[in-house]
């Protein structure tokens, strides 16, 4: 199925999105175009000094990073494919712009049959997440639309594939990622995206946060491709995962 992986899990919710909402999440393969954002996050990082060591050494997975700032520039690039295993997918590739260094924060969502996750009366697609260059880290999203119309998401119970490994992650270790996003008519001169997500351990507390608002377009791929299968080199993983 091509149809955008938001609109096949919440169903009939997806038209309580805001119409800019809409837009921005029905991205579908085959389109022979792909989002891109470009804004400033108010906040981005670890707040957390003592634990930004920790995060250097998991830096290399473009998932989490040490660093923190305010008022920095980022850039989000949205892929809608068919992954190599035939799933209908949204590749997120956001580059953020600290002062010194460019930190790459990516992910693959992919809906599948089965399993919680979804608002369609009688059907259980759910979306999967995929994250970092590896996709070694994985969890599932529950979405919902609040009644002002924003998205909301939050990731539950996440499990690491380390080669042939499939390791559940204890409620006692797992982190849990917050995410809204909405459309702010009163930003900017044309209004703006704006989001926020907060990712929490119950053992250490916020790991990461960001929150800012966004400029978003649609731009053709090159070449006019429309294979829905597409996913220009630069945005793709080292690895993919098809196990969830």
């Amino acid at each position: 199925m091509t149809d955008p992986i938001y609109r096949q899990v919440l169903g009939a919710d997806f038209y309580s999105l805001q119409p800019e909402l809409q837009e921005y999440f029905s991205l579908a393969p085959g389109s022979g175009t792909f989002g891109v954002g470009e804004g400033v996050f108010e906040v981005v990082g670890c707040r957390q000094r003592w634990l930004r060591p920790l995060l250097r050494l998991t830096a290399g997975e473009q998932a989490f990073f040490p660093e923190y700032g305010e008022g920095v520039p980022f850039r989000i690039e949205n892929h809608a494919h068919l992954d190599p295993f035939g799933r209908s997918s949204l590749t997120a590739r956001r580059e953020i712009f600290f002062p010194g260094r460019t930190r790459i924060f990516q992910d693959t969502t992919s809906v599948e049959a089965g399993g919680a996750g979804s608002h369609v009366p009688g059907h259980q697609a759910r979306l999967v997440d995929y994250v970092g260059r590896y996709r070694r880290l994985v969890t599932d999203l529950d979405l919902s639309a609040t009644a002002g119309g924003r998205l909301r998401g939050v990731s539950e119970v996440s499990r690491l594939f380390l080669g042939p490994l499939r390791l559940p992650l204890p409620a006692s270790l797992d982190a849990k990622a917050y995410a809204e996003q909405w459309w702010d008519p009163a930003a900017g001169e044309a209004g703006r995206h704006r989001i926020q997500v907060k990712v929490i351990q119950p053992q250490l507390g916020l790991v990461l946060v960001y929150a800012g608002h966004f400029a978003y377009r649609l731009e053709p791929y090159p070449a006019g491709n429309s294979s829905a299968g597409f996913l220009p080199a630069y945005a793709r993983p080292d690895r993919w995962e098809r196990r969830s």
